[in-house]
């Protein structure tokens, strides 16, 4: 349904014609309860028409091509008017180009905000009639005389109109063929006011199906990731405990025969203190004070003793006084603990003992 909302002009009141599925409904004066769409329709005698030949690449470009012809035919400074371009298949003379005073749009808009209306379009009323092939047609539409010709559209007023039309004879338009034009300006305005710094804000709105979807999707998203998460989890955990298993079985292959299994790790371990001795067992302490007498020149081993505490008790003779220290400072960057004797030179060599331990 939608509803043409005749702005009113000198002496005249808001008038309103209503269609639905292609044919008139209703009609009155007034403000009609408000329904559907609205298409504010002005006043034909403060809206002037001009049609001409422009871009019709984009509307912006067309939009300023007008604005230069409109600067160039109209007295009044172009910046206190407005400018509309119609659709380019407007007229056999071009695109219909509308000039209208920037204050009377704001008025108007002001005046229909007042009624609670934000029109769809505002259309100028002049081009609800049809456009005639060629010469003039005139009809009278919610009681305001219009005629229309092929690049043409202007109020019908006695002396003005034969001045405009220079005596061709007019068209007078039957009822079937007014209410025609007025549904095929309805589906389709031929040109529509509402454009530039007076076009129709757009509405947000919050599609709330698709907020739902969303949301959907997105619990959907943190659950699979939840999911993955515990799946990682889960697989770590079993193969921690599958690899504990198999050093379990390991370490049990280390332990005597018959011997009964509660920690084989600590178990092992216990073995191993045995096997090789407390501290770092005499092998490794052993080897290391091996290597660092033999780097020593003139460094010789006379005794050594392992002890139960894993302490390593040696007999050291070195060739000079600074032997003995040399070989401390050695073992202690080996990591070893050394405690030294007094060491006496006799008979040219320096000779005493040490104790190497683990640190």
């Amino acid at each position: 349904m939608t509803t043409l909302l005749f702005l009113p002009g000198d002496g005249t009141d808001w008038r309103w014609l209503r269609f639905a599925d292609g044919m008139a409904t209703g009609e009155g004066e007034g403000v009609p309860e408000i329904a559907d769409a609205v298409i504010a329709v002005a006043p034909a005698e403060d809206v002037t028409l001009h049609w001409a030949e422009l871009p019709s690449r984009s509307p912006a470009q067309a939009a300023a091509a007008a604005r230069i012809l409109v600067a160039e035919a109209s007295a009044e400074p172009v910046g206190d008017l407005h400018v509309a371009v119609g659709e380019p298949d407007s007229g056999p003379g071009g695109r219909a180009v509308a000039v209208v005073s920037a204050g009377r749009m704001r008025d108007w808009l002001v005046q229909l905000a007042a009624i609670g209306v934000d029109p769809d379009a505002i259309v100028p009323a002049s081009l609800l009639l049809p456009e005639p092939e060629q010469g003039f047609v005139r009809a009278a539409i919610a009681g305001r005389g219009l005629v229309r010709g092929a690049s043409s559209g202007f109020a019908d007023e006695p002396g003005f109109t034969e001045l405009v039309t220079g005596g061709v004879a007019l068209v007078d338009l039957d009822d079937e063929a007014r209410e025609a034009g007025l549904i095929a300006a309805t589906a389709r305005p031929p040109l529509d006011l509402r454009q530039g710094a007076f076009a129709r804000r757009r509405r947000f709105a919050i599609d709330w199906a698709l907020v739902r979807r969303l949301v959907v999707l997105a619990g959907i998203a943190l659950l699979l990731t939840l999911a993955v998460d515990v799946m990682r989890i889960v697989r770590l955990n079993l193969s921690a405990d599958r690899a504990e298993m198999q050093a379990d079985a390991l370490a049990r292959t280390g332990l005597p025969r018959g011997e009964t299994v509660t920690d084989a790790g600590r178990q092992l371990d216990e073995r191993l203190s045995r096997l090789r001795g407390p501290g770092r067992g005499f092998s490794e302490s052993a080897a290391a004070v091996f290597a660092v007498i033999q780097a020593q020149q003139g460094a010789e081993l006379t005794a050594m003793t392992f002890e139960p505490n894993g302490d390593l008790h040696i007999g050291l003779a070195t060739q000079s006084e600074a032997g003995p220290t040399d070989v401390k400072r050695a073992l202690e960057a080996a990591g070893l603990t050394v405690s030294a004797s007094t060491f006496t030179a006799s008979n040219g060599r320096v000779t005493g003992e040490m104790t190497v331990g683990a640190r």
